[in-house]
């Protein structure tokens, strides 16, 4: 696919104007320059054209509010005077994987005020002795050469990565949203669980109630029943023991 349609299709309906980031990564460019890039994009801050076949920046149009510009793993040995001219807030340049071979070639940098951060890996000119010395020499408001301090201390993440991962922790607060409303509306489900689970022990126990009284009046019953069982055998028995007594007073009267 080519630039320009590349670019057609990352509008996505939008205007010009209203693209902060653009990323034209793996396209391929007309002889090797920009195409179907305008100064109408006067708002975007970000640019990828990583591997594109670049080789020259010649076409670039003015890009005042541009911080982050990606050149990576292209042709380019040189023009970058353009830069200066057209990008004058860059503070982000990776020009990694271009044939730039001598430091004569990065020297318009030097008018690029806000430039803090420059790679050049795998480029020819970092086989050059006292490299890194001389590139901080040459471009003393660099803060950040090939990802390392003077003090060869590491960068910090890029600003491109930083914001990803404000998308990623954008997306992460969606998804914890999502995950508490989703407590919240199971919550009343679990109520209800609770309020049924205590029911059914409230139930348990007045059926234990229910069958502990039963049983006492069982047995209360079979106690009665006992007594009046004795009683009966009682009353039967002293009838039975007058009645002998009146038939041996008849024996005597005999």
């Amino acid at each position: 696919m080519d630039m320009k349609k590349r670019i057609h299709l990352e509008l996505r309906n939008r205007t010009p104007s209203d693209v902060k980031e653009l990323v034209l990564d793996n396209c391929r460019s007309n002889e090797g320059k920009i195409e179907g890039l305008t100064d109408e994009f006067e708002e975007l801050e970000f640019l990828s054209t990583i591997n594109v076949g670049l080789t020259s920046v010649a076409n670039l149009p003015k890009l005042n509010k541009l911080k982050k510009l990606e050149l990576s793993d292209n042709r380019i040995s040189g023009g970058l005077e353009v830069l200066a001219e057209k990008c004058p807030n860059l503070t982000h340049l990776n020009l990694s994987g271009n044939k730039i071979k001598d430091l004569s070639t990065i020297e318009p940098l030097k008018k690029l005020e806000s430039l803090k951060s420059l790679d050049l890996f795998n480029c020819e000119v970092t086989n050059l002795n006292d490299y890194r010395e001389n590139v901080f020499k040459l471009l003393p408001q660099l803060t950040y050469l090939d990802g390392y301090d003077k003090e060869d201390k590491e960068a910090p993440d890029s600003d491109a990565e930083a914001y990803v991962e404000g998308l990623d922790d954008d997306e992460d607060d969606e998804d914890e949203g999502e995950e508490e409303e989703y407590d919240e509306d199971a919550a009343p489900g679990d109520e209800d669980e609770e309020e049924g689970e205590e029911d059914d022990e409230e139930e348990g126990e007045e059926e234990e109630e229910e069958d502990i009284s039963g049983e006492e009046e069982e047995e209360e019953e079979l106690n009665d029943g006992e007594v009046d069982d004795e009683e009966d055998f009682e009353e039967e028995r002293g009838q039975k023991r007058k009645r002998d007594l009146d038939e041996e007073g008849e024996e005597d009267d005999d």
